[in-house]
């Protein structure tokens, strides 16, 4: 049997990420496959940054955290989006996940991202595991 969390627990746990991010945090979209841990340095090429909602995150619910969509913002670089950062106002890493139009931690309208063309956060949501 694993471990299982309560909801309470689960949701204090995600809770803890908003504290983390804090105001003003920042998503960053990567070309490429995520480093093997958020704590190793971002490869790829950084296609956008898109400022977070103040706070990150309403609180969580049933296990699960549904930060605000952050707005549109303008493409840096042409790329395939493939995975996001999510990290503090100073750019200290949080956390990091895949990007996709389905089936990813993070939903957007397209991975194809052109420079100057606009880059839209469909959704994300975090689910905190051990129910």
């Amino acid at each position: 049997m694993s471990i299982q969390f309560t909801t309470a627990a689960r949701n204090a746990q995600l809770d803890a990420i908003t504290t983390s991010v804090g105001n003003a945090g920042k998503l960053k979209i990567y070309t490429g496959s995520a480093p093997s841990s958020a704590n190793d340095s971002a490869t790829g090429t950084l296609l956008s940054t898109h400022t977070l909602g103040s706070p990150f995150a309403p609180g969580a619910s049933s296990g699960v955290l549904t930060p605000t969509t952050p707005s549109n913002v303008t493409a840096g670089a042409t790329g395939t989006a493939g995975y996001f950062r999510i990290t503090k106002s100073d750019d200290t890493v949080v956390l990091q996940g895949t990007c996709g139009t389905s089936a990813a931690d993070l939903i957007l309208n397209t991975t194809s991202i052109v420079s100057g063309g606009p880059v839209q956060v469909n959704s994300l949501s975090l689910t905190a595991g051990g129910a």
